[in-house]
């Protein structure tokens, strides 16, 4: 057996390679600290192979840090409750 067949075959054993979109989903969890040691492995062997990973990893990762750095001022809950209350009692003054 070529040293070929014996690779893929044992990759196909312990699922090593996966299609981008499964290893794309990996990657959100590991930067958001939620995968597996496991997870991260497959991903970092992925990204080896995986230009276009790499390139989606690497966006994906500056779009997280300019959120983390960015100076956004969230509505607080008082004013969340306030405008649903007021999108609401709109909604029910229209459908009348």
């Amino acid at each position: 057996m070529s040293k070929r067949k014996l690779v893929l075959i044992m990759c196909a054993k312990i699922k090593v390679f996966m299609p981008c979109e499964k290893v794309n989903i990996m990657c959100d969890k590991a930067q958001y600290c939620e995968a597996t040691f496991w997870e991260k492995i497959v991903l970092n062997l992925h990204l080896v192979f995986c230009k276009a990973c790499r390139k989606y990893t690497k966006n994906n990762s500056k779009l997280t840090e300019t959120v983390k750095n960015s100076k956004l001022n969230c509505l607080d809950k008082a004013c969340k409750e306030n405008m649903k209350k007021e999108l609401k009692k709109a909604m029910e003054e229209q459908s009348a």
